[in-house]
């Protein structure tokens, strides 16, 4: 009898000790918590680093199409700053 009883306490103290490592690997400062906290603000990070480089190459194709085309320089002083050439008439249509 006096061994079931220990075996019983054996496997409670191993209980307790498990479930205290498991609680320390999740809760303390370090763990898995703040483990996958970071990782999702990487992810963010990640990705506006790579929205950040696309706006970059198109910026810059944008710039060197201005550089190589006078049809996109005009294309985008009509556009843009509303620029026309003497004697043109502009035309607006306002849809309702």
């Amino acid at each position: 009898m006096f061994s079931i009883n220990k075996k019983i306490l054996f496997r409670f103290l191993w209980f307790f000790v498990i479930l205290g490592i498991l609680a320390f690997l999740v809760f303390n400062q370090n763990g898995i918590i703040k483990f996958i906290s970071l990782r999702q603000g990487l992810n963010n990070l990640n990705a506006q680093i790579k929205n950040a480089e696309d706006k970059i190459n198109s910026l810059e194709m944008e710039i060197d199409s201005l550089n190589k085309s006078k049809e996109k320089i005009e294309k985008v002083a009509r556009e843009k700053f509303h620029m026309m050439r003497p004697n043109e008439r502009v035309l607006k249509i306002e849809e309702n």
